[in-house]
């Protein structure tokens, strides 16, 4: 999410500067005339659309529409953006392009809701949420617009993914396709929390920049930046000291939507309203749903969203593309690296021509659909596309993959009896980073980063396998299990899955400067949780310091392979800063936390046959 709104802010300065140089922007200027509307919903809210028609009219067009939070700009009859639709392919190809700013934001009427709840009925007119007026919108463009065929497709990245999302359960008729991508789901376990530790850097990062009104006043003032003074995150969050701080010493309270996540650290029902999941039945329309492996905001969201449709919708067609992108990298960019690690080449336009455009142009304008799987995903490490019918594959076997003594792991379940285990010393005070490097932001290289600077540390357990004799294919989700014990009343865990690279690895044209890949460990998937969610992110339970207890997790999907001659490892850890925010490890609210309430405690992992830790994978 915070990504997508940096990315934003830079396409609205292109998009008022239509600079000449740029192909698509004399192209949009040309072959299109733009109109702005007050589009009225049945409550008798207006919101801001524009809307670019072609000016050869001598046929009908279908209509791409994109509903967003972070603004239509620019603003103005006259004023055009420098490009339209999901890619260019659309822009040459000819549609009638919509984009919304939603109720409550920028140009449009009302108050804003993040993640707006979603209402199963409606009695009234007043009744509205997202579905209620992506259907009032619907139904206006197609009565309206002239030249318009009778379809309308819409699709979004991050915040209009879930608008997109959103789109499905208006269940307006004329809504011939959707493409929800990287999606928010769930914004308890999206953006807000992971398995109810608080995404710190993310957020802090993000809300003033978003928080342009707080009113029903429509604007286009843009929210302000906030200025840190230093480039150093982890120096700068670490001095902040507690989470209360954030409005004592900065926010002053003036942040709604901040002081929304501080008052709701729980699952309860303020985020289960957030969830859309549990709306996604009855769903006819034709759905392409898309995230990146290397999404670090909204994974959770895209693959879940998928998993939903089909579940609930097996008779819809649903299609699912994950590629080796970060946060909307399948947008624009080659999508061929990630920080040092390199995907053998672009993979981005694959996606543009072969899935999004193919997808849309045939529900939107009839054309055939060529060889569209119902599955696309970039398997990592081999670097190569893969087609399946279902995800995960029904290929994929479930299997445990050990936490063994001496830093061993193994498909082979310990055999040792008593009660082994590893352990170290969490210290608050000098938390574990989670990226390597300087910086003030949630660096997305952190996704595919080294992690060798980790493993050095007394605070990190590592575990690894022997040297592979052949290639091992990972597909699907992963899941932690753990048996731990803690001399405190809280703890977090953070594990990490990590591919090893050969000894005689070489640098490739991405390998950073001072950088080796030789004993490279590629992180693949990684997750935090907060131990005193383990039963429920809704039931905060205490440890009983010193007892052995279960803590189970999901880490999400992947699609690797470990090639011959890597190794695989796990790390396990107990801070991840400021990725995360920092625990006491006291058992409380952490949002109302002091500074003397943080404490070193010691954290151990078990590896005996009487309490085995283990990762549940599915291999191919």
């Amino acid at each position: 999410m915070k990504y997508i709104y940096t990315l934003l802010l830079f396409v609205l300065t292109i998009s008022v500067q239509a600079q000449p140089s740029n192909p698509d922007a004399a192209y949009v200027k040309e072959n299109y005339t733009k109109y702005e509307y007050q589009v009225p919903m049945r409550d008798g809210k207006k919101l801001f659309t524009s809307v670019y028609v072609p000016k050869d009219q001598s046929k009908k067009y279908p209509i791409m529409m994109d509903r967003t939070c972070y603004s239509v700009a620019p603003y103005g009859a006259d004023k055009y953006k420098g490009s339209l639709g999901p890619s260019p392919l659309f822009l040459h190809d000819g549609y009638i392009f919509v984009y919304q700013d939603v109720r409550g934001r920028w140009m449009s009427e009302g108050i804003y809701e993040e993640m707006t709840p979603e209402r199963e009925v409606h009695k009234t007119r007043q009744d509205t949420d997202e579905g209620t007026d992506t259907y009032d919108t619907i139904d206006w463009l197609i009565k309206n617009l002239p030249n318009n065929n009778g379809k309308v497709g819409v699709w979004g990245i991050s915040y209009p993914g879930f608008y997109t999302t959103t789109s499905l359960l208006s269940r307006h008729p004329a809504l011939a396709a959707a493409s929800p991508q990287a999606p928010i789901a769930d914004l308890y376990r999206d953006d807000a929390f992971h398995n109810g530790a608080f995404m710190l850097v993310a957020n802090f990062g993000f809300y003033p920049g978003f928080t342009n009104r707080q009113d029903d006043k429509p604007t286009q003032r843009r929210g302000g930046r906030f200025d840190a003074g230093t480039n150093d995150g982890y120096e700068f969050f670490l001095r902040m000291a507690t989470m209360s701080n954030t409005n004592k010493l900065y926010f002053k309270d003036t942040i709604r939507l901040w002081n929304e996540m501080l008052d709701h650290p729980n699952y309860d029902q303020h985020w289960k309203d957030r969830n859309v999941l549990t709306h996604l039945h009855d769903i006819k329309t034709p759905t392409l749903v898309t995230g990146g492996w290397y999404d670090a905001e909204d994974l959770y969201g895209a693959i879940n969203t998928y998993k939903t449709l089909v579940a609930k919708n097996p008779q819809t067609p649903v299609y699912f593309a994950m590629g080796p992108w970060v946060h909307g990298g399948w947008a624009r960019g080659a999508g061929d690296h990630l920080g040092d690690v390199d995907f053998g080449g672009a993979t981005g336009p694959h996606y543009r021509e072969n899935i999004e455009f193919n997808f849309f142009s045939h529900y939107l304008k009839g054309t055939p659909l060529k060889e569209l799987p119902k599955v696309s995903t970039f398997e990592t490490g081999a670097n190569q596309w893969k087609q399946y019918n279902t995800w995960p594959p029904r290929e994929a076997e479930e299997k445990n993959l050990y936490l063994l003594p001496g830093g061993r792991l193994s498909f082979t379940a310990p055999a040792a009896g008593g009660n082994g285990f590893d352990q170290y010393v969490s210290d608050p005070a000098h938390p574990v980073p989670f990226y390597e490097g300087v910086d003030n932001d949630m660096t997305r290289e952190y996704m595919t980063g080294d992690q060798r600077f980790a493993a050095r540390r007394p605070d990190v357990l590592t575990y690894q396998t022997d040297v592979l004799d052949k290639d091992m294919t990972l597909a699907g989700n992963i899941w932690a299990n753990l048996k731990v014990a803690t001399t405190g009343t809280d703890a977090d865990y953070v594990v990490k899955v990590i591919d090893v690279y050969p000894d005689s690895t070489r640098n490739n044209k991405w390998t950073s400067k001072n950088q080796q890949l030789s004993g490279y460990q590629q992180m693949v998937r990684s997750e935090a949780m907060r131990g005193k969610f383990r039963n429920g992110f809704d039931k905060p339970q205490a440890f009983v310091p010193n007892q052995v207890t279960p803590v189970n997790f999901e880490l999400q999907d992947v699609l690797h392979t470990f090639k011959k001659g890597h190794r695989i490892m796990v790390q396990v850890q107990s801070t991840w800063f400021p990725l995360i925010d920092r625990n006491t490890q006291q058992f409380q609210d952490l949002m109302k936390a002091k500074t003397e309430d943080f404490k070193k405690e010691i954290e151990r992992v078990y590896t005996s046959k009487m309490h085995p830790s283990f990762l549940k994978v599915r291999v191919m």
